[in-house]
C-alpha cells in the first residue's frame, strides 16, 4: 500500500514539474517577443528621426544660399544708389523750451508789455555708456545786441561722469541744486505765467556757478549733491542808483537787482580768489513725495574800492517740499540768505540808495488741482501765496538815512519797497504735457501798483 501511494505522489510531482517548466517556456518567449517588437519600433523611430535630420539640412542649405543671395543684391543696391545725407548721430541729444508773455499791470495799463520773454535751446552727447555732455543756450526777449534789452547766455555747460552705481561726477558750468525750480524751470513744469518771487529773488533763477560736483542716489529714495563752486563777487553791487531800477513786477524778475542776482557771475572771467561749497539732499522714498533742503556758504569777492573792506561771507539755505496725491499738487519753499560784514560797506557808501543788507528771505506756499482732462487736454487751476524781502535787516547805514529813499524819485512816484506779500491766481491749461497756455491774477500788497494780470504760452521738447 505504502509502495502504491509513494509511486503515486512521485507522478504528481512529476506533473507539477513539467506544467511548471512549460509556463516557464512560455513567459520567456513572450518577453523575447515584446523585445523584438519594441526594438523594431525604436528602428522605425530613428529610420523617421535621420529623414527629419536630412530634411532640416536641406532646408538650411537652402537658407543659407537665399541670404547670400539678398545680400548680394543688398550691397548691389547700395552701391549704385546715391550717397544718403548724413543723419543726427544717436549719441546726440537736442532739447529746448521758450515762453512768451503778456503783461498788464491793472493800474499802470501805458506799461502793458508783450515779450518773447526766452527761447532756450540744449545740445547733449554722449560719448560712452559712463560719460555725457550737456549744455543750453539761451536768448532773451527776442533779440540780443548792444542797444538792446535781449541777452545771449549759455546757461549749462557740463561734462557728467559716472564713477560708480552710486555715484556720478560733474564738472562745467552747472545749475545749482536748490528749490523746486531751479533745476526743473521749464515753463511745462511750473505754475503760472511767470517763475515765482521767491525762487527769482531769493534764490535766482537759473542760478548756475563753474566747478565740480560729486552727485548721486540711494535705494532708500535720498538724493544727494555737494560741491565746490565760483562765489559772488559784492563787487557787482550798485549802492547808488540815481533812479529805481525796476517799476513793474516783470522788471523787478528781470532787472537783476536782488542781492545774490545782482553778484553772481555766472562763469564770466569769474574772480576764484575765493570759492564757495555747496550741500543739497532729497528725499523721494514715498510715493508723491519730495522733500529737501540745500546751503551754499563761501566768501566772496569784495569791492577793490575803497581799499581795505573786510572779508565777506555769503550763505543762502533753503528747505522745500511738494505731495502730489492723486490730481492735488502742493508745495512750499522756504530760503534765506545772509551777507557778512555789511556794516563796513554801507557806511563807506552812507547815503546810498541802494544799502548792501546783511540778510534776505522768502518763501511760499502753493496749492493746484487738475479739475479736467481728457485725450492730453489738461486744466489745473491754482493759487499761490508768497513773501519776500530783499533786505529783511541792514547794518551800518548811517543816522539820518534809511535803506529805501523817502522821496520821489526822478519820475514823480515813491521808491518802490524791496518787499512784498503777493497772492497769485490762476490757472494752466495744457494741450499736451509740452505744450501751456496760462493765465493768472498777481495782487500785490505792499507794492500795489505791481499788481497786474497775465498770459503766457509755454513749451518744451
Amino acid at each position: 500500500m505504502k509502495t502504491t501511494i509513494t509511486a503515486c505522489s512521485a507522478l504528481l510531482l512529476c506533473g507539477v514539474l513539467g506544467s511548471a517548466a512549460q509556463a516557464a517556456d512560455a513567459t520567456v518567449a513572450d518577453v523575447e517577443a515584446k523585445l523584438e517588437q519594441q526594438i523594431l519600433q525604436m528602428q522605425q523611430q530613428l529610420e523617421a528621426m535621420k529623414s527629419q535630420l536630412e530634411q532640416l539640412k536641406a532646408q538650411n542649405a537652402a537658407l543659407a544660399a537665399q541670404q547670400q543671395q539678398q545680400a548680394a543684391q543688398a550691397q548691389v543696391a547700395a552701391a549704385a544708389a546715391p550717397p544718403a545725407a548724413a543723419g543726427v548721430s544717436p549719441d546726440l541729444s537736442l532739447w529746448g523750451y521758450g515762453e512768451i508773455y503778456y503783461m498788464h499791470p491793472t493800474s499802470e495799463a501805458a506799461n502793458t508789455q508783450f515779450d518773447l520773454a526766452r527761447a532756450v535751446f540744449g545740445i547733449g552727447y554722449r560719448f560712452d555708456d559712463r560719460t555725457v555732455f550737456n549744455s543750453e543756450f539761451e536768448v532773451e526777449h527776442a533779440i540780443a545786441s548792444a542797444d538792446d534789452r535781449g541777452e545771449f547766455e549759455v546757461e549749462q555747460f557740463y561734462v557728467d561722469r559716472q564713477l560708480a552705481e552710486w555715484a556720478n561726477l560733474k564738472l562745467g558750468l552747472f545749475l545749482m541744486p536748490f528749490g523746486l525750480l531751479n533745476e526743473h524751470h521749464e515753463p511745462t513744469s511750473y505754475y503760472g505765467v511767470q517763475r515765482n518771487f521767491v525762487e527769482t529773488l531769493v534764490i535766482p533763477s537759473t542760478w548756475r556757478e563753474g566747478g565740480v560736483g560729486l552727485h548721486g542716489n540711494t535705494r532708500v529714495g535720498l538724493d544727494w549733491d555737494l560741491g565746490v563752486t565760483t562765489g559772488l563777487n559784492l563787487g557787482d553791487w550798485n549802492p547808488n542808483p540815481e533812479d529805481p531800477l525796476y517799476r513793474t513786477a516783470f522788471d523787478l524778475e528781470a532787472s537783476g537787482v536782488a542781492p545774490m542776482q545782482a553778484t553772481h557771475q555766472e562763469l564770466q572771467f569769474a574772480k576764484t580768489q575765493n570759492l564757495a561749497q555747496y550741500v543739497s539732499i532729497n528725499y523721494t522714498g514715498i510715493p508723491g513725495l519730495l522733500a529737501g533742503a540745500a546751503v551754499s556758504t563761501g566768501k566772496a569777492a569784495v569791492a577793490t574800492a575803497p581799499p581795505g573792506l573786510p572779508d565777506q561771507r555769503v550763505t543762502l539755505w533753503e528747505g522745500h517740499a511738494r505731495w502730489t496725491p492723486g490730481a492735488a499738487d502742493l508745495s512750499a519753499v522756504y530760503a534765506q540768505g545772509r551777507i557778512s560784514n555789511t556794516a563796513a560797506y554801507n557806511l563807506v557808501n552812507a547815503g546810498g540808495s541802494n544799502p548792501m543788507p546783511s540778510r534776505f528771505l522768502g518763501y511760499y506756499l502753493q496749492g493746484a488741482y487738475t479739475v479736467w482732462q481728457r485725450e492730453g487736454y489738461r486744466l489745473s487751476p491754482f493759487v499761490r501765496w508768497e513773501r519776500y524781502d530783499m533786505g529783511a535787516d541792514f547794518e551800518g547805514i548811517a543816522p539820518g538815512f534809511t535803506p529805501v529813499p523817502t522821496g520821489l524819485a526822478s519820475d514823480g512816484k515813491p521808491w518802490p519797497q524791496p518787499h512784498d506779500r503777493v497772492w497769485t491766481l490762476g490757472a494752466n491749461f495744457y494741450f499736451d504735457p509740452h505744450v501751456v497756455l496760462k493765465a493768472d491774477y498777481q495782487h500785490f500788497d505792499v507794492n500795489t501798483d505791481f499788481t497786474r494780470i497775465d498770459l503766457g504760452l509755454g513749451l518744451s521738447f
